[in-house]
């Protein structure tokens, strides 16, 4: 499978400092919307993506995924 260009650390840093900001860069305006209206999914949103982006499990827009 093809991988993103987008960077995995990136990705992580904003995941982590700047919640919301990590589905904006990866292009997912509608998803990062709800992740702020719901506070992260009350938090378990939050660190479930936290897991995934360690993981190398976070897809970009067109499904492609992250590596760190």
């Amino acid at each position: 499978m093809e991988r993103s260009e987008k960077n995995g650390l990136v990705l992580l840093l904003l995941t982590i400092l700047l919640p919301t900001f990590h589905y904006v860069y990866v292009g997912k305006i509608g998803l990062a919307l709800l992740f702020f209206l719901t506070g992260g999914g009350f938090g378990l949103w939050y660190l479930i993506d936290i897991v995934r982006v360690i993981m190398s499990k976070f897809p970009d827009k067109d499904g492609r995924p992250i590596v760190l």
